[in-house]
C-alpha cells in the first residue's frame, strides 16, 4: 500500500515538482485553497479527520508583499503551521520547509551551520521571521517534526519574473541583456535534488530535527549568467548595476550529508541546461514581464 502524503502548497514550485515526480510512488493529497484553508483551525481539523495521512510535507507559505503576500504574513504563516501541529495525533511525521533566511541577512550568511542559528540579528523580513519562530519551536519540540532550511532553490515552475536564474534564462532566450543588481555568492540547489532529499525524509527517521539544505558550494551570479550564455543560443549582454559583492548566502551541509549518505547534487551546468530547454519550449506560453 502506498504511503499517504499530504503536500501543502502543491501549486508552488517545490510542491508542483514533488507532485510531478512522486505522484506515482505515493498516495498524494494535494488540496486546493478552497479544499483546505490552512489558516482556519476548523477547516484543518476537519480535513485531518476526513483523510488518512502518514506524512505532512508543509510547503505552503504566505510570502512578502512584493511576491503577492498579504498584510499579515507572520500571523498567517504561524496559523498554518500551528493548525497542522494541533492535529499531530492524526499523522506520523511533519516535514516543514524552512529557509536559510532564518539565520538573518544583516551579515554574510557564509558557510553557516545549524548551530549558528540565533547568533545574528533576528530576520526582519516577515516571511523569514515567521520561519524563524517555527524553527525556535521545532528545535525544542518533542514532536516528530523535521525542519529543512532550504537555501536558494531553483528549477521548473519557479517565479520567472522575479527569481534570478529563470529570469536570466528567459531574458537570454528573448535576446535581451541579463541584468544583475549586484553580484553575490549564493548556495543554489536544483529542485530535482530537493525532491530526492525530501523523499529521503519521507521514508526515514532522521537523527536530527533541523538540516541546512544546500550544495555547500556557493556560486556567484555573474558566473551563472556566463554559463547561461554558454548554454544558450544567444550571447546576452551582462549588465552588473552595482560594483562589489552583496552579502553571501551559503551553508555548511555536513549534517545533511552525514544523514543522507552518498548523494550527488545535479551539476549547475546540467541544471541550467534542463531549465533552458524547458523555458525555450514554453517561452510562448509564459507571461514574461521582466
Amino acid at each position: 500500500m502506498k504511503k499517504s502524503v499530504l503536500i501543502t502548497g502543491s501549486s508552488g514550485c517545490i510542491g508542483k515538482n514533488l507532485v510531478e515526480k512522486l505522484g506515482d510512488k505515493y498516495s498524494l493529497l494535494t488540496p486546493t485553497h478552497s479544499e483546505l484553508e490552512l489558516t482556519d483551525s476548523q477547516s484543518v481539523r476537519n480535513y485531518f479527520r476526513e483523510h488518512q495521512i502518514e506524512t505532512v510535507v508543509h510547503c505552503a507559505s504566505r510570502l512578502e508583499k512584493w511576491r503577492g503576500g498579504g498584510e499579515s504574513i507572520v500571523k498567517e504563516n504561524l496559523q498554518m503551521f500551528f493548525n497542522i501541529l494541533d492535529n499531530s495525533a492524526r499523522y506520523n511525521k511533519l516535514i516543514n520547509c524552512g529557509t536559510g533566511g532564518e539565520y538573518g541577512r544583516h551579515f554574510d550568511v557564509k558557510n553557516v551551520r545549524e548551530t549558528d542559528f540565533g547568533n545574528n540579528i533576528l530576520p526582519t523580513e516577515d516571511y523569514a521571521f515567521s520561519k524563524y519562530v517555527m524553527s525556535r519551536y521545532i528545535e525544542n519540540s518533542k514532536e516528530k517534526i523535521i525542519n529543512l532550511r532550504l537555501f536558494a532553490v531553483f528549477g521548473k515552475y519557479e517565479e520567472y519574473n522575479t527569481r534570478f536564474i529563470p529570469k536570466s534564462i528567459c531574458r537570454n532566450i528573448l535576446k535581451r541583456p541579463i541584468k544583475i543588481s549586484q553580484n553575490v555568492f549564493f548556495d543554489c540547489i536544483y529542485v530535482d535534488d530537493i525532491v530526492k532529499i525530501m523523499e529521503y525524509f519521507i521514508l526515514n527517521t532522521p537523527r536530527e530535527k533541523i538540516y541546512n539544505v544546500g550544495t555547500g558550494k556557493p556560486i556567484d551570479r555573474l558566473t551563472v549568467a556566463k554559463k547561461i550564455n554558454q548554454i544558450g543560443d544567444f550571447e546576452s549582454e551582462i549588465i552588473v548595476e552595482k560594483e562589489g559583492l552583496n552579502k553571501e548566502f551559503s551553508c555548511n551541509n555536513e549534517r545533511l550529508m552525514n544523514e543522507i549518505g552518498d548523494f550527488e547534487f545535479t551539476p549547475i551546468d546540467e541544471a541550467i541546461r534542463k531549465m533552458y530547454d524547458y523555458y525555450k519550449e514554453n517561452i510562448g506560453n509564459i507571461n514574461f514581464k521582466s
